[in-house]
């Protein structure tokens, strides 16, 4: 998710969730347009720091000669993993004809995973990202054989559309089809929000692996289903406002808009509770992070303080 899964906070997500428990993740995508991305900047999607789960590089784009370049940089420079989004339904990435976009052309979808496929040289697995269909899912067979057909590893199929966008209803039965469509590894996604669905997903797709996204945004805890309380939760994200003021520099203003991002989904540790409106209103950062920094004194095992009855 861009601008959201950079690696301050997958960082954060993966110390947090045995390698075993959580698996992988992967960068937010690298939009190549019409020249290979370089080095300095795939790098920069890898983050600093490596951990024992594999970090896979994704890529978005429809020219395949820069594709094919920057997948062979993606392998040069020590990523484990290449994979292809397919899903995103942004406007921008629709008018490059890049993302969602390419599920309306199964033949192209399947170009686009052959060139990176080549580009990586078998150094490296290839993986592809799809949502369900474009405008409906009619299709999706014929664009999960598409990925495999092109050669990737594993396909993670959305299973809502592109019109449907991030619709609140989900239906994984069209993960399921996909899974009877292709002989490579299915990773489902969408509407995972507790640790419970993770299992549940896979055995009513049959789906090999869950993709979580939206889903940590809330508890980045979801992957080993550790409950955690209003203490921990709070030192989470005074560590990811931390973390951007280290590494990127960010103002007060940037990290507490940041923070509010996660707030938006926020459950672990019941910090938010039914004043979420109250969080998200904060207009002043250091008012938002001594809120935080007061629930670091609550009681071992408190579900939440009261860390507004000091507002002024």
């Amino acid at each position: 998710m861009e601008g959201v899964t950079e690696p301050c906070f997958r960082d954060l997500v993966l110390a947090r969730n045995p390698a075993h428990l959580l698996g992988g993740a992967f960068t937010e995508f690298v939009r190549v347009v019409d020249h290979p991305m370089s080095r300095r900047v795939l790098l920069a999607h890898l983050g600093p720091e490596r951990f024992e789960a594999p970090v896979g590089l994704q890529l978005m784009g429809a020219d395949l000669a820069a594709l094919e370049a920057t997948a062979a940089r993606a392998v040069e420079i020590g990523a484990p993993l290449v994979d292809l989004n397919f899903g995103c339904p942004a406007k921008g990435a629709l008018r490059g004809c890049a993302g969602s976009a390419i599920l309306r052309d199964p033949r192209q979808l399947e170009r686009v995973v052959a060139t990176c496929v080549r580009g990586v040289e078998a150094a490296v697995p290839v993986s592809a990202k799809v949502r369900a269909g474009d405008e409906d899912a009619g299709r999706l067979e014929e664009i999960a054989r598409a990925a495999e057909a092109g050669g990737a590893a594993l396909l993670t199929v959305h299973c809502r559309t592109r019109v449907e966008h991030y619709c609140p209803g989900v239906d994984w039965t069209r993960i399921a089809r996909a899974v009877e469509a292709v002989s490579i590894p299915v990773c489902g996604n969408g509407g995972v929000g507790t640790h419970d669905d993770l299992e549940r997903m896979r055995r009513e797709t049959g789906c090999a692996f869950v993709m979580v996204g939206q889903g940590a945004l809330g508890d980045p805890w979801i992957f080993s289903g550790r409950r955690v309380d209003a203490a921990e939760a709070a030192r989470f994200l005074l560590e990811y406002s931390k973390l951007l003021r280290e590494r990127h520099g960010m103002s007060a203003k940037g990290r507490a808009g940041r923070v509010k991002q996660l707030l938006r989904h926020w459950s672990a540790g019941e910090l938010v509770g039914d004043r979420r409106r109250e969080w998200l209103s904060e207009a002043d950062p250091e008012r938002l992070f001594q809120r935080l920094e007061a629930a670091l004194d609550a009681p071992a095992g408190a579900s939440r303080p009261d860390l507004l009855s000091s507002r002024g």
